[in-house]
């Protein structure tokens, strides 16, 4: 499993809808409106490390009010999260 977290920076007019956008393309986990710089925060959980530029560069950078992002792969992952699913399989 490959995690990253995007950061996305955009046009104010997009601010009310892109939260949405962003939520509703496959391999986003979690999407978070912010405050600073950055304008929102994009959490991927994808199976393959290969599904990772066509859900960066075809699909986020490619929604409208997109003025730049910056992606960050995880190398491993320390969440309480990620380990109560591992031990919950066949619950």
């Amino acid at each position: 499993m490959t995690h990253a977290i995007v950061l996305i920076q955009s046009e104010r007019s997009a601010l009310a809808t892109l939260g949405g956008d962003l939520a509703d393309i496959q391999g986003v986990a979690e999407a978070y409106s912010v405050t600073g710089e950055w304008d929102f925060v994009a959490i991927l959980r994808l199976r393959e490390h290969d599904q990772l530029a066509p859900v960066v560069t075809g699909q986020i950078s490619q929604l409208p009010g997109v003025v730049r992002t910056s992606t960050m792969v995880a190398f491993e992952v320390y969440s309480r999260h990620d380990l109560e699913a591992l031990f919950s399989v066949g619950q």
